[in-house]
């Protein structure tokens, strides 16, 4: 019997004996019918999400400023600046605005071929090589011919975790005239591989073998090259000024690519594998040599891989966003790498660009300047620096769509508890007119209630942060209601916002739902963030429990009944939070979580946990299975037999720790499924069954 079906084997068997342990056979989902709290469900929850009839979120300008237009319930409406007035446009038929991702390549994946910009030829990677051909697959042209099997190499397609934590959708890039396609090379021979176990429920499995380098192991060789269809040479760039791929020195990751608009220069972030230094460069395509423009470092923790950039028409300068001060600014850079000046000196975060007016040498963009983080406000400031001024409202988070001309844009404002509605405001910040504004009249006839934020102070004792908690459409303060932890908890993310939201469906079952911010928490500053680096699941855990607790006070809160769930990270935190604070949580469902950090990617993980051999004692606090014999509540573990992102042993390890240490839980496994969630009625069953029967 070879390798693979030994692993095969294995793994079905481990699959089985889990399902015989781990599963409780008495109680499935079809039982949720007959439980309390579904009759008043399945009235309510269908209607909310139509319960306000929301303003239009997207406003197009005219490209002479005067006037706008927008779709709102199947109509198309125009709005003239000049008289105010708006009128229907005639002969309009609405079209499906939601975006298909038909031919968008698989999660990790990368598109197997690329189109010149001319239309006239295509490149394509196939049985790990790189060809050239007409569009129809006529005339096809070898560029390489010793990616195979044996060698191991690969050219034109990047690894999993590639696609997955740099985002590269694509391993191939066209200039801009056509005459040169730059490309990946991979080196696997030496790769730690993963085996993913397909096809489970049909007669006969299949299995993907991948090249998934995780905590600690090599990551693979890369390389770029450029092929140059006049000369019909290939040159290889050099990333790493000279010298042989060092797993662990900058050029160990190269990704977000892209040439200059001249085509003269092909562009590249690199990092090295701790990924606190970055270096945005430019190659010679005809030389390989390079150059560097921008190097940034955080030697605290990491540095933002690929941080917001805007290259200027001019063709001299280009603005540069940096968190170098602590927060999020931006920079006026020459082409050369010379910093002509700091466009933003704030200690709050700016979020994105939003218009550059090069004739005035004016910025317009977002920041979270607002009476909180989360409100996000429009800033216009001159290139030099000067002149910086805010032209919302501070009061409310802000999404504006400027005019071509500058002089206009519309604002759509709102809140966590107030609809939005939308202002035509001057460039002075000046309301011009108001435009329209959320209907909640089916809102408040169905009894629902607005989402009510909160703050706390983290286990730090110093640091406020903030919740969201969801009430039922019944709600009554003489009553007493356990409360579900809605959370995802992951590094540089919101479980606050500052956008209108509606409350949770969930709800409606009998319970409170809580969504809370940790010092994981995006848009506050490097700094905080920094406090999470090195200890995932323990800084961010004792902050959602301090969160927790803060609701203790108030007397409709059934503070002995309270669970958590999530998927993926929020798996990790659902099953975190039960293990370590069996006093604060009494159930939880992890779906798809990893259980220890050395079971993940060395691109992510070792960006937020720093390299195992610094941080030894960091990843053994977060193991998940040496909290196993602390279990004290109820235990739900949902994962994918064919999960290739969190991979099924990181659920597997956490059985067996369970099994061995003697602890009840249950199991519920995605046979075939990738990274998913378990079903949510079998989920409301589990916290019915545990908080609200017990």
């Amino acid at each position: 019997m070879n390798t693979i079906s030994r692993l095969k084997k294995a793994f079905n068997a481990v699959v089985i004996i889990t399902l015989l342990v781990g599963f409780n056979s008495t109680f499935a989902q079809d039982k949720l019918k007959k439980m309390p709290g579904y009759e008043r469900y399945a009235e309510i929850a269908p209607k909310i999400r139509g319960s306000v009839n929301i303003v239009p979120r997207s406003y197009s300008w005219s490209e002479d400023s005067k006037s706008f237009e927008y779709n709102h319930d199947g109509k198309r409406f125009k709005y003239d600046v000049k008289t105010g007035k708006t009128t229907e446009v005639e002969d309009f038929v609405e079209t499906n605005n939601r975006r298909f991702f038909g031919n968008r390549p698989q999660r990790g994946r990368q598109y197997p071929s690329a189109d010149s910009p001319n239309g006239k030829l295509k490149a394509f990677t196939r049985d790990r090589n790189m060809y050239i051909s007409n569009p129809d697959g006529s005339n096809e042209i070898a560029i390489t011919t010793d990616g195979n099997e044996e060698t191991q190499k690969k050219y034109g397609i990047a690894t999993w975790v590639y696609g997955e934590e740099l985002g590269q959708i694509t391993a191939m890039w066209w200039s801009p005239d056509s005459k040169k396609i730059a490309f990946y090379r991979f080196e696997e021979k030496d790769a730690k591989m993963y085996y993913v176990l397909y096809d489970q429920v049909k007669i006969q499995d299949s299995v993907e073998i991948e090249a998934y380098p995780k905590v600690g192991a090599d990551n693979l060789p890369v390389d770029v090259m450029v092929y140059d269809l006049e000369t019909k040479k290939t040159t290889l760039l050099d990333t790493r000024d000279g010298k042989p791929f060092n797993d662990g020195a900058l050029g160990t990751y190269l990704y977000g690519m892209d040439w200059t608009p001249d085509g003269k220069e092909f562009l590249f972030h690199t990092t090295n594998r701790k990924q606190d230094v970055m270096e945005y460069k430019a190659a010679d395509p005809n030389t390989g040599k390079t150059r560097t423009i921008v190097r940034e470092e955080w030697l605290p923790s990491f540095t933002v891989n690929t941080p917001e950039i805007y290259v200027l028409e001019d063709g001299k300068h280009f603005i540069w966003a940096s968190e170098r001060s602590g927060f999020n600014n931006y920079y006026l850079y020459n082409w050369d790498g010379t910093l002509v000046n700091a466009i933003t000196n704030h200690n709050f975060e700016v979020s994105r660009i939003l218009k550059v007016d090069e004739k005035n040498k004016q910025l317009y963009y977002e920041a979270r300047s607002g009476s909180n983080h989360m409100k996000m406000q429009l800033h216009r400031v001159n290139f030099n620096g000067k002149n910086d001024v805010r032209l919302t409202n501070p009061t409310y988070n802000h999404s504006v769509t400027i005019s071509p001309d500058g002089k206009y844009f519309v604002d759509v404002a709102q809140t966590h508890n107030i609809a939005p509605f939308t202002n035509l405001v001057n460039s002075k910040g000046k309301i011009v007119a108001e435009i329209a504004k959320s209907d909640m009249t089916e809102f408040n006839n169905l009894g629902l209630k607005t989402v009510e934020v909160f703050t706390f102070t983290s286990a730090d004792g110093v640091t406020q942060l903030h919740g969201m908690l969801h009430f039922p459409s019944n709600f009554d303060p003489n009553k007493k209601y356990p409360l579900i932890l809605a959370n995802y908890g992951g590094p540089a993310t919101n479980a606050f916002r500052e956008t209108f939201t509606l409350p949770s469906s969930l709800t409606e079952y009998g319970f409170l739902i809580a969504n809370i911010d940790g010092r994981n928490v995006r848009g506050r500053g490097k700094k905080l963030l920094d406090q999470l680096y090195g200890n995932l699941c323990i800084v961010e855990m004792d902050d959602f429990a301090e969160g927790i607790k803060s609701l203790y006070n108030r007397p409709y809160f059934d503070k002995d009944n309270v669970g958590v769930y999530g998927t993926s990270y929020g798996g990790t935190t659902a099953a975190a939070s039960l293990l370590r604070f069996p006093d604060v949580y009494h159930a939880a469902v992890a779906n798809s979580a990893v259980t220890d950090w050395r079971n993940y990617d060395t691109i992510y993980t070792e960006r937020f946990m720093n390299l195992i051999t610094n941080n030894k004692a960091g990843y053994d606090a977060s193991n998940l299975m040496t909290y196993a014999k602390d279990l004290q509540g109820e235990l739900m573990i949902y994962f994918g037999t064919s999960d290739n992102n969190v991979h099924p042993s990181n659920s597997l390890q956490l059985i067996k720790a369970l099994q061995d240490a003697g602890k009840s839980f249950e199991v519920q496994v995605g046979p075939d499924r990738g990274h998913t969630a378990m079903d949510t009625d079998r989920m409301m069953e589990f916290f019915i069954e545990h908080l609200i029967l017990n």
